[in-house]
Protein backbone atom coordinates (compact mmCIF):
# COMPACT_ATOMS: atom_id res chain seq x y z
CA UNK A 1 0.00 0.00 0.00
CA UNK A 2 1.36 3.41 -0.98
CA UNK A 3 1.73 6.03 1.74
CA UNK A 4 -0.39 9.14 1.66
CA UNK A 5 0.87 11.69 -0.87
CA UNK A 6 -0.36 15.06 -2.02
CA UNK A 7 -1.28 14.24 -5.62
CA UNK A 8 -1.75 17.88 -6.55
CA UNK A 9 1.81 18.59 -5.38
CA UNK A 10 2.96 15.57 -7.41
CA UNK A 11 1.22 16.96 -10.52
CA UNK A 12 2.71 20.43 -10.01
CA UNK A 13 6.14 18.87 -9.41
CA UNK A 14 5.80 16.85 -12.62
CA UNK A 15 4.87 19.98 -14.57
CA UNK A 16 7.82 21.83 -13.03
CA UNK A 17 10.18 18.99 -14.01
CA UNK A 18 8.83 19.04 -17.57
CA UNK A 19 9.26 22.83 -17.77
CA UNK A 20 12.77 22.52 -16.31
CA UNK A 21 13.60 20.09 -19.12
CA UNK A 22 12.45 22.62 -21.68
CA UNK A 23 14.70 25.24 -20.13
CA UNK A 24 17.63 22.88 -19.43
CA UNK A 25 17.85 21.66 -23.02
CA UNK A 26 17.21 25.09 -24.55
CA UNK A 27 19.78 27.50 -25.94
CA UNK A 28 19.45 29.49 -22.71
CA UNK A 29 21.27 26.71 -20.85
CA UNK A 30 22.70 23.56 -22.39
CA UNK A 31 21.30 22.96 -25.90
CA UNK A 32 24.47 23.97 -27.73
CA UNK A 33 26.95 21.78 -25.81
CA UNK A 34 24.38 18.96 -25.54
CA UNK A 35 23.90 18.85 -29.33
CA UNK A 36 27.67 18.95 -29.89
CA UNK A 37 28.31 16.20 -27.34
CA UNK A 38 25.59 14.05 -28.91
CA UNK A 39 27.76 14.06 -32.04
CA UNK A 40 24.91 15.18 -34.26
CA UNK A 41 23.80 18.34 -35.93
CA UNK A 42 20.65 20.16 -34.94
CA UNK A 43 19.18 19.21 -38.31
CA UNK A 44 19.86 15.51 -37.66
CA UNK A 45 18.15 15.71 -34.28
CA UNK A 46 15.13 17.51 -35.76
CA UNK A 47 14.81 15.06 -38.64
CA UNK A 48 14.74 12.13 -36.23
CA UNK A 49 12.10 13.73 -34.02
CA UNK A 50 9.02 11.58 -33.54
CA UNK A 51 6.50 14.39 -33.16
CA UNK A 52 4.93 15.07 -29.77
CA UNK A 53 5.28 11.52 -28.39
CA UNK A 54 8.72 12.03 -26.76
CA UNK A 55 7.34 15.11 -24.98
CA UNK A 56 4.35 13.13 -23.71
CA UNK A 57 6.65 10.40 -22.41
CA UNK A 58 8.98 13.00 -20.86
CA UNK A 59 6.01 14.55 -19.05
CA UNK A 60 4.92 11.19 -17.64
CA UNK A 61 8.50 10.44 -16.61
CA UNK A 62 8.48 13.71 -14.66
CA UNK A 63 5.23 12.66 -12.99
CA UNK A 64 6.82 9.30 -12.09
CA UNK A 65 9.86 11.03 -10.57
CA UNK A 66 7.59 13.36 -8.60
CA UNK A 67 5.38 10.52 -7.33
CA UNK A 68 8.29 8.36 -6.21
CA UNK A 69 9.98 11.35 -4.56
CA UNK A 70 6.76 12.02 -2.61
CA UNK A 71 6.67 8.40 -1.47
CA UNK A 72 10.35 8.42 -0.45
CA UNK A 73 10.01 11.73 1.40
CA UNK A 74 7.22 10.23 3.52
CA UNK A 75 9.83 7.94 5.07
CA UNK A 76 11.91 10.85 6.39
CA UNK A 77 9.67 12.47 8.96
CA UNK A 78 9.84 15.02 10.43
CA UNK A 79 10.68 16.66 7.13
CA UNK A 80 12.10 20.13 6.57
CA UNK A 81 13.44 21.83 3.46
CA UNK A 82 17.12 20.95 3.99
CA UNK A 83 16.36 17.35 4.82
CA UNK A 84 14.21 16.99 1.68
CA UNK A 85 17.03 18.39 -0.46
CA UNK A 86 19.45 15.94 1.18
CA UNK A 87 17.06 13.07 0.41
CA UNK A 88 16.79 14.24 -3.21
CA UNK A 89 20.58 14.42 -3.57
CA UNK A 90 21.06 10.98 -2.00
CA UNK A 91 18.38 9.50 -4.30
CA UNK A 92 20.10 11.10 -7.30
CA UNK A 93 23.53 9.92 -6.22
CA UNK A 94 22.49 6.36 -5.45
CA UNK A 95 20.06 5.77 -8.29
CA UNK A 96 20.22 8.20 -11.21
CA UNK A 97 23.85 9.33 -11.09
CA UNK A 98 25.40 5.96 -10.35
CA UNK A 99 23.46 3.98 -12.92
CA UNK A 100 23.67 6.59 -15.66
CA UNK A 101 27.41 7.07 -15.06
CA UNK A 102 28.11 3.36 -15.42
CA UNK A 103 26.00 3.26 -18.58
CA UNK A 104 27.79 6.31 -19.97
CA UNK A 105 31.20 4.77 -19.30
CA UNK A 106 30.36 1.50 -21.06
CA UNK A 107 28.63 3.23 -23.98
CA UNK A 108 31.51 5.63 -24.52
CA UNK A 109 29.41 8.73 -23.99
CA UNK A 110 31.39 11.91 -23.33
CA UNK A 111 31.63 12.89 -19.67
CA UNK A 112 30.18 16.31 -20.47
CA UNK A 113 27.06 14.72 -21.93
CA UNK A 114 26.62 12.67 -18.78
CA UNK A 115 27.08 15.82 -16.68
CA UNK A 116 24.39 17.72 -18.60
CA UNK A 117 21.89 14.88 -18.53
CA UNK A 118 22.60 13.86 -14.95
CA UNK A 119 22.60 17.47 -13.80
CA UNK A 120 19.07 17.75 -15.13
CA UNK A 121 18.12 14.70 -13.08
CA UNK A 122 19.69 16.16 -9.94
CA UNK A 123 17.87 19.46 -10.28
CA UNK A 124 14.62 17.63 -11.12
CA UNK A 125 14.86 15.56 -7.94
CA UNK A 126 15.54 18.69 -5.88
CA UNK A 127 12.67 20.63 -7.50
CA UNK A 128 10.22 17.81 -6.75
CA UNK A 129 11.47 17.45 -3.17
CA UNK A 130 11.22 21.19 -2.49
CA UNK A 131 7.72 21.56 -3.96
CA UNK A 132 6.44 18.47 -2.16
CA UNK A 133 7.99 19.52 1.15
CA UNK A 134 6.65 23.06 1.04
CA UNK A 135 3.22 21.84 -0.06
CA UNK A 136 2.38 19.61 2.88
Amino acid sequence: MLPQVNYLAVLVSGIAIFMLGGLWYSRVLFATPWIRLMGKTEEELKSGAAGPLPFVFAFFCGIAVALVMAIVLNHFQPLNLMRSIEVAVVCWLGFAAATSFATAMFSGSPRGLWMINSGYNLVSFIVAAVIETLWR
